[in-house]
């Protein structure tokens, strides 16, 4: 089956719409998030981390409801091992108590536990704090993995291209950075581990998108040198359609299905990657070619 054999759209005419789209979104992302606030998991905020074991599996969603019932909002709930032992990440959040009180969330947890389980249907293998100031150095350590992964990145672009697609593919991989960031805001996820390992994976994905087109820009360069610039942008992104149907299709399609089946810890990575699939392809498309045309336009390479 070949789609897209013979296509000829002409994606750089539409360079200005999408950057209207690609702003409009960002700034309205950001005003939200800036509004609300940002969402932080336990393992930002601090929190108490229980681990328990049972002697039948738990009902996570019942478990979960037990726990609202108790003032514990947003708990995190992951087996661990087997499906008799779980790890509850949580904060108490009645009023006039210490989100960060251990004792008071063992207790939540041992009752909601109760409520669900059964008296002396479980055992509490530990209980451990987790603070604010490591909530803290958490968040300091995610935004430099993101921005070590990025400089990681500029350094094989430097090493793969010359400087003009480098420069085009780190704009593209900014933009869905941002991009992503707005729809955190606007999807008002949860900013956990899981989330910053999305972010991550939208970098990689993003980027492996901007390469198979540039690879393909790179040789249509030598190959066609009677060609306009814009020309040959336009036919690569074209000749490469396929492959980026076939790749993001197949990716939305196992998102999708996480995004549904998954359980609420996983949810938040899902939809997150879900968005970052979309936008990756999008920023590929309108985003780095543009950039590149823009950037040749301003300083003409050898093959101009």
């Amino acid at each position: 089956m070949r789609l897209f054999a013979n296509a000829s759209y002409n994606f750089l005419g539409q360079r200005r719409w999408a950057y209207g789209i690609s702003v409009a979104f960002s700034v309205i992302g950001f005003a939200v998030l800036l509004i609300r606030g940002v969402n932080y998991s336990v393992e930002f905020t601090g929190g108490t981390l229980i681990q328990v074991e049972t002697q039948r599996p738990a009902d996570v969603g019942a478990l979960r409801n037990a726990l609202q019932a108790r003032g514990i909002e947003g708990a995190e709930i992951q087996t661990f091992g087997s499906d008799r032992e779980i790890v509850v990440r949580a904060r108490v959040a009645r009023e006039g108590s210490d989100a960060n009180d251990t004792q008071a969330t063992g207790e939540a947890v041992a009752q909601a536990l109760d409520a669900t389980l059964g008296a002396g249907s479980y055992k509490m293998l530990r209980t451990e704090a987790v603070g604010p100031k490591v909530g803290g150095e958490l968040r300091q350590q995610a935004v430099f993995a993101v921005l070590m992964s990025f400089l990681a990145v500029l350094a094989y672009l430097a090493y793969r291209f010359e400087w003009r697609f480098g420069v085009a593919a780190v704009v593209a991989t900014a933009h869905d950075i941002v991009a992503a960031l707005a729809f955190i805001g606007l999807a008002r996820l949860e900013v956990s581990l899981f989330v910053v390992a999305g972010l991550l994976t939208i970098v990689g994905y993003s980027l492996n998108d901007t390469i198979v087109i540039f690879d393909r820009i790179r040789e249509n360069l030598h190959r066609l040198k009677r060609e306009s610039f814009e020309s040959i942008l336009n036919r690569s992104i074209n000749e490469t359609l396929p492959r980026t149907f076939f790749t993001g299709t197949t990716a939305l399609g196992s998102l999708l299905a996480l995004s549904i089946l998954g359980g609420d810890v996983v949810r938040p990575f899902a939809l997150l990657m879900l968005f970052g699939v979309l936008v990756g392809t999008f920023s590929s498309i309108f985003i780095a070619s543009p950039v590149l045309l823009a950037i040749e336009k301003r300083w003409p390479g050898p093959d101009a």
